[in-house]
């Protein structure tokens, strides 16, 4: 069992940067392919950038050449850095871990991004 917990959410300005990180404990965690997610009042929860096992990398279109997701598994986490954000941005943000190919998948608790002036 993996427990995620994010941290790195808050208030920035529009054109600012925002780094969330998301910390897990359990173990296995090389197996996990990673995802973040983020969903605005009113809207569904989408897909904002993913990273497999592997290191490939895929983004939304919204947050291509501004976010960037990595992993670090020594440290059992993975970030996402978001650079140039823009009032749209602003949600909750979830990380999520599963092991591909499989019905095991985990969700972090979230953490609110809020851009604004």
């Amino acid at each position: 069992q993996v427990q995620l917990v994010e941290s790195g959410g808050g208030l920035v300005q529009p054109g600012g940067s925002l780094r969330l990180s998301c910390e897990a404990s359990g173990g296995m965690f090389s197996r996990y392919a990673l995802g973040w997610y983020r969903q605005a009042p009113g809207k569904q929860r989408d897909l904002v950038a993913s990273i497999g096992r592997g290191g490939s990398t895929n983004y939304a279109d919204s947050v291509k050449g501004r976010f960037t997701i990595s992993r670090d598994n020594a440290k059992n986490a993975v970030y996402l850095q978001m650079s140039s954000l823009k009032p749209e941005d602003t949600a909750v943000y979830y990380c999520k871990a599963n092991i591909p190919l499989t019905a095991t998948q985990y969700w972090g608790q979230g953490t609110q991004v809020t851009v604004s002036s």
